[in-house]
């Protein structure tokens, strides 16, 4: 196990390290320097590399970083008799904790279908604001349609 230091025992630093606050126990504490913003320079520079035609492309990549990352799953649609809005089945495999095997949980989600999926067809939704009581996500694109 670790043990707390002594008062007396002072903390030498590493090789490289620059120290420039000591305090009473004799422990320092190392200098942080604060570096410019490297997202503003990754900005720049692809936006000037990119050509005029993809402009929108970036502007989508700077609204979805400051919305944040929203959660993405892909499931199969298992209803779809509502009017712009399908049930979608998302299947994970999770470890069983005293079996030591995976057991596969389904979660069911109702997302805002505007493209016009059908039941058996495999959706990639997207979290997004509450459209309605139970109906939290939307759907974004059709990965794979039904065979029929």
């Amino acid at each position: 196990m670790f043990r707390r230091k002594k008062k007396e025992e002072a903390v030498e630093p590493l090789a490289g390290e620059d120290t420039a606050v000591a305090d009473v126990a004799g422990s320092t504490s190392p200098i942080v320097s604060e570096a410019p913003a490297a997202d503003q320079a990754t900005e720049s520079a692809a936006e000037a590399a990119t050509p005029t035609g993809t402009a929108s492309a970036v502007n989508a990549a700077k609204s979805a970083r400051a919305r944040g990352n929203r959660v993405q799953k892909v499931g199969i649609v298992s209803s779809d008799k509502m009017q712009k809005t399908v049930v979608v089945r998302v299947d994970r495999l999770v470890l069983h904790r005293k079996y030591r095997r995976y057991v596969r949980r389904t979660s069911k989600f109702m997302a805002h279908d505007e493209l016009g999926s059908t039941t058996g067809d495999r959706v990639r939704i997207v979290e997004t604001r509450p459209l309605s009581a139970r109906k939290r996500w939307r759907v974004v694109e059709i990965v794979q349609k039904a065979a029929k």
